[in-house]
């Protein structure tokens, strides 16, 4: 009898940095190489080669980038570089002349050729396979759905359009057909993204396709109505404040969509949004959110904000502070300007001292935990619903996330007598406890035995 031997696939390493949106990036590219046959090295040694997907959004981004790429070729040599900060490849190629390829974001044909050429496959019918889902590096219960590229803004502290360009609108249909997949194949919570999710659809005119015997349009209203079909939760990020999104809100009222808006404010001060090059109707936002929380009054909000921006005064700040008071987002995460190569700011005049700036940031942050430690107060007593992120079998604990609570970014669900559970599970919990970010809680069902 004879006896095949399979060959030793190629092994690819990855260091994957930035967003989710370069998480999904390093997921496509993962996805296709497992296909052409590589497997992944768990460590620099074990690999034939490392693909390091950079981000290049700010300087502090860009440096912990060459950290990452200079440490990959001191533990391993066999270097391809991908991501954002692929469009600067001479500043890599001067510091890392050893490294095989550089190549830009979104750019997975010549990402997957670079890798096939520092470590060819090995044709074999038995190794070229991959689960028809796509190789996921976030765990198989939530999974991030990348519905655009690019953005149409020209806001004055980002270069994300110099790096991605406009805005480029996947098909309603196909979007439906990965999500249908990954929810078949065990993912339980949907994370749209994009750089503007409102603007889904704008540059193809909102489209429609053909999706099981009815037409949907690629329009973010529409996308979010049959993703709640599917039977996952959906969670919608990066979402500007259109006034289309009051449109979302009776989906979420219906229970297609988790009652959660992750809108990037940015600031408050109608001075500072103008320089900022982005709208400023602070009090019509305010209203609309009450409007919001009106309709759907477990609505979580999340949003972010930039502080010490060029010009920012302290009546500015003091504005900001005032707005943030009566608005009473749900999560709130703070930013210090940092000045960006090829971002309008960075020339801007008035740029504010860093001290100031560390000031500023310390007092957002303190306000917003005390709001959220209010607010998270209030559901002591009542009964969520949470999905299962971690279980620790040693203790009997779990910890998972409401619907008010994307992963990473948000806060956490600490879950006591939780044996028997396993992550993707979701299940009803008493909230017994809470501090400035997080809940404490029993399964119901240990709750009431």
């Amino acid at each position: 009898m004879n006896v095949t031997t399979l060959p030793k696939p190629p092994r690819v390493g990855l260091v994957s940095l930035g967003c989710p949106k370069a998480l999904v990036d390093s997921e496509r590219i993962m996805t296709k190489l497992r296909a052409d046959g590589y497997d992944m090295s768990p460590d620099y040694a074990g690999a034939d080669v490392v693909l390091v997907n950079t981000c290049g959004f700010l300087d502090s981004a860009k440096e912990e980038s060459l950290e990452a790429i200079g440490e990959a070729i001191a533990a391993n040599g066999r270097v391809v570089v991908t991501g954002c900060m692929g469009k600067e490849a001479e500043v890599i190629r001067n510091r890392f002349p050893g490294v095989l390829a550089v190549t830009g974001p979104q750019q997975y044909e010549e990402v997957v050729a670079a890798v096939h050429e520092a470590a060819p496959p090995v044709p074999s019918p038995f190794i070229d396979l991959v689960p028809e889902v796509g190789l996921k590096l976030t765990p198989r219960h939530y999974s991030y759905l990348k519905i655009s590229e690019g953005c149409n803004h020209r806001c004055a502290f980002c270069i994300i359009p110099h790096l991605r360009g406009d805005l480029v609108s996947r098909r309603p249909d196909a979007i439906l057909r990965e999500a249908e997949k990954l929810v078949a194949a065990g993912t339980k919570e949907l994370l749209v993204i994009s750089q503007d999710t409102s603007a889904y659809g704008v540059d193809i005119r909102h489209q429609p396709r053909p999706w099981k015997g009815q037409e949907v349009r690629a329009h973010m209203t529409d996308l979010s109505r049959e993703l709640g079909k599917l039977g996952a939760w959906v969670r919608l990020h990066y979402v500007y404040p259109y006034p289309h999104v009051d449109n979302v809100i009776p989906l979420m009222a219906e229970g297609l969509v988790l009652p959660y808006l992750d809108i990037p404010f940015q600031h408050a001060s109608p001075d500072v949004l103008r320089r900022m090059r982005r709208p400023a109707n602070d009090a019509k936002v305010l209203q609309r959110i009450r409007s919001w929380r009106e309709q759907v009054p477990d609505l979580a909000v999340r949003s972010s904000f930039v502080v010490g921006f060029p010009g920012e005064t302290s009546q500015d700040f003091a504005y900001l502070l005032a707005w943030l008071e009566e608005a009473r987002l749900d999560r709130v995460g703070a930013f210090k300007f940092e000045a960006v190569e090829g971002a309008p700011a960075t020339a801007m005049d008035d740029q504010v001292p860093e001290d100031v700036k560390q000031e500023r940031y310390e007092a957002v942050m303190a306000l917003s935990a005390r709001i959220s430690a209010e607010k998270l107060a209030a559901k002591l007593g009542s009964t969520l619903d949470v999905l299962i992120d971690a279980v620790d079998t040693a203790t009997g604990g779990a910890t998972g996330r409401s619907k008010a609570d994307a992963p990473e970014i948000d806060g956490e669900v600490h879950l006591r007598d939780a044996g028997g559970l396993k992550p993707g599970d979701i299940v009803s919990v008493r909230v017994e406890d809470a501090d400035e970010h997080d809940l404490y809680g029993v399964p119901l069902e240990r709750a009431l035995a």
